[in-house]
């Protein structure tokens, strides 16, 4: 059975003209639904019943928010009190499920998606699957996913000089880890934190584990359905604008 890592422990100071009362990002509402509650829905409708939740910044707001919910899994929740510093301790916080056996969701909280994404990664047969956009605007921001003949070569916002790659994608912050691939994750995020990296992003710690084995690691190509990562204000009026109208023009419930 799959359980559910979602990073929820960051503040979210970039966006503070569209979220003036300084929510946690993912209790920031589009179409009268919090990110949160969104991401648990999904879940839940697609079989998962055990999400851990790693919090940090305003945790009590969020945890109150989650017991008013009705459609969700089972939600242990976990402290990341250096959430100031980088989201590899976030991760690091959910070691012991990264380590039980089980296949594993990694996600970002900061999410709007189409289900149709999730459902996707959930389905696919390979073990440990990036999800992949072809179409996305170039920048140092995005954390790109870079292709060879089909296959994974490299994964960072900014890729390395004279790196042979023939397809470009952005990552949708979504993962699925096999146990293995799940217990080499927890190692490194171990060796992160002993060697004073702890302000590194988690992503760092996946291109390490691909790096190290990556014909083990595979992709699906999701290009086509809506999503958006909530990081900037320009982020929170394109998901109210543009991407939730594209997802319910699809699925009128969502």
């Amino acid at each position: 059975m799959t359980h559910a890592i979602i990073l929820a422990a960051g503040r979210g100071s970039r966006l503070a003209m569209e979220n003036p009362d300084e929510l946690p990002k993912c209790l920031i509402e589009f179409g009268g639904q919090t990110l949160i509650a969104r991401h648990l829905d999904q879940l839940n409708r697609l079989g998962v019943r055990s999400v851990d939740l790693v919090l940090g910044y305003d945790a009590r707001r969020i945890i109150d928010h989650i017991a008013t919910l009705d459609s969700r899994p089972d939600v242990a929740f976990h402290f990341n009190p250096r959430y100031e510093l980088g989201s590899v301790l976030s991760l690091l916080s959910a070691s012991e499920t990264l380590r039980s056996g089980k296949d594993v969701l990694v996600m970002d909280a900061d999410v709007l998606f189409h289900p149709g994404i999730l459902k996707r990664l959930l389905d696919s047969p390979i073990e440990n699957c990036f999800l992949l956009d072809r179409e996305f605007e170039a920048g140092d921001e995005p954390v790109k996913i870079a292709l060879h003949e089909n296959r994974l070569v490299d994964f960072r916002k900014q890729l390395p000089a004279g790196l042979e790659y023939d397809g470009l994608g952005e990552s949708v912050g979504f993962f699925r880890f096999g146990p293995k691939a799940a217990e080499c994750i927890a190692d490194e995020c171990a060796r992160y934190e002993s060697e004073g990296l702890g302000d590194a992003p988690h992503e760092e710690v996946l291109r390490d584990v691909l790096l190290s084995c990556p014909l083990a690691f595979g992709f699906e190509d999701i290009t086509g359905l809506p999503w958006v990562e909530i990081d900037f204000p320009e982020d929170v009026e394109r998901a109210r604008d543009v991407v939730l109208a594209a997802i319910r023009a699809q699925n009128p419930e969502f």
